[in-house]
């Protein structure tokens, strides 16, 4: 069995950070590294007016670290704020430990929960792009290399062959996924001429969206209470007479400093959210940062340029909260729906609100079909909601929302409303 790493964690606070911010943002810190298979031992906060430019730290808080560590018989430092080539390679040198980031630790998490080979793929295309300016810091035997006599040598040419062999690599792993790309647009473009209207999930990791997707679909996708458990996207089917069909899509969850390579990475699965005609932005309520975490996630489908999406917002494990007053305000101030996804209370009224936000897509028709034309019969109940039917002698009378875009193959049906 694998040894648990133990982990120190450190956190720099701006004079433009509150403490709390910076307390919670630990926190998450401390849940992403036991998520990744460490246990944590310890933690420090330093107050500064900005970073030192070669320890990020100040250099006593470093030596102050270095003693703490060593006491705990930690294995690593993470550091909760991006750091330098230069800066992480000075610090492993003074602490005498392997130094990391909150970047490279949610970049090791994805890399142990992709399934898929695209997961795969935009996860390794991530790890390339962070790892590239850091070459020089995997060469612990060329810490002499700098430039002038007696540096050069075939360490330095190999370090240049290094470089080229990830540039290469990511060149083609962009390429692959160019291809995924293509592929999946395909696929928008089938569920598009099928009329079916597709809803996505976003929302903050760890905020239940797949099991959300589950009860609404009688999926079996792994959900857990940890960080990052859903990396590859996934789209089901919900069918839940007498609620109008749509696809439901589920996408990896967003998290404060997400990293820019794994949003430059995931490019494809993001796409996912463009094509979606409503978004369910599923939120925690029981979650003490739940206004930050609902920052977070507005900021990046603002980044995506998602905004004007109509969306909708799912305040999610409401059996955890106490008080209905607080319920009541929580779904007022986000003219939300209350939902739990994990006992089904408020999904039905969820439901409903996803009815309201598809209708401008949909048209109520009246269409008489004769019994021969079962095909026809069978797409108004696959992709319509019908809303009332009346057998007659020689075919069927039916009042249907049916989507616009389908219309067209209704025409010799319908008859006046």
């Amino acid at each position: 069995m694998r040894t648990r790493e133990k982990a120190f964690l450190a956190a720099l606070r701006l004079p433009t950070q509150r403490r709390y911010e910076v307390e919670e943002s630990l926190d998450e810190l401390e849940r992403l590294a036991e998520s990744a298979g460490a246990d944590v031992v310890g933690r420090v906060t330093q107050e500064r007016g900005a970073p030192t430019p070669a320890l990020y730290f100040g250099r006593g808080k470093v030596e102050e670290i270095r003693a703490l560590s060593e006491r705990e018989r930690a294995d690593l430092m993470i550091s909760d704020d991006p750091l330098s080539p230069v800066q992480e390679r000075n610090l492993g040198g003074s602490l005498r430990l392997r130094v990391i980031d909150r970047t490279a630790l949610i970049l090791d998490i994805f890399a142990q929960r992709a399934r898929t080979m695209e997961g795969k793929l935009q996860v390794e295309l991530a790890q390339l792009s962070y790892l590239l300016p850091r070459l020089v810091g995997q060469w612990k035997h060329l810490e002499r290399l700098g430039g002038g006599i007696g540096t050069r040598g075939p360490g330095e040419q190999q370090i240049e062959s290094d470089r080229r062999i990830i540039r290469n690599r990511i060149r083609k792993i962009s390429e692959e996924l160019g291809r995924v790309r293509v592929h999946r647009r395909l696929l928008r473009d089938r569920r598009k001429a099928s009329g079916v209207p597709v809803v996505a999930l976003v929302g903050y990791t760890n905020a239940g969206k797949t099991t959300l997707l589950n009860r609404l679909t009688g999926s079996a996708l792994t959900a857990a209470d940890q960080l990052f458990v859903t990396l590859d996207p996934a789209a089901r089917l919900v069918s839940v007479p007498p609620h109008a069909s749509f696809v439901l899509t589920d996408t990896v969850g967003f998290i404060k400093k997400l990293p820019h390579q794994l949003v430059a990475a995931f490019k494809a699965t993001l796409e996912e959210l463009a094509e979606a005609d409503v978004l369910v932005h599923v939120v925690d309520a029981s979650h003490p940062a739940m206004d930050d975490q609902v920052a977070a996630v507005q900021g990046l489908v603002a980044e995506l340029e998602l905004s004007e999406r109509p969306c909708i917002v799912a305040l999610n494990k409401v059996d955890r909260l106490e008080g209905e007053g607080a319920l009541r305000g929580l779904v007022e101030r986000f003219s939300g729906v209350a939902i739990s996804a994990l006992t089904g209370d408020g999904v039905e009224a969820l439901l409903s609100r996803i009815d309201e936000a598809l209708r401008p897509r949909v048209e109520r028709v009246v269409l008489f079909i004769p019994y021969r034309d079962g095909p026809a019969l069978a797409l108004c109940y696959e992709k319509g909601r019908v809303r009332e039917r009346r057998d007659e002698a020689e075919g069927i009378h039916l009042e249907v929302d049916l989507p616009r875009r389908l219309l067209s193959q209704f025409e010799a049906y319908r008859r006046p409303g």
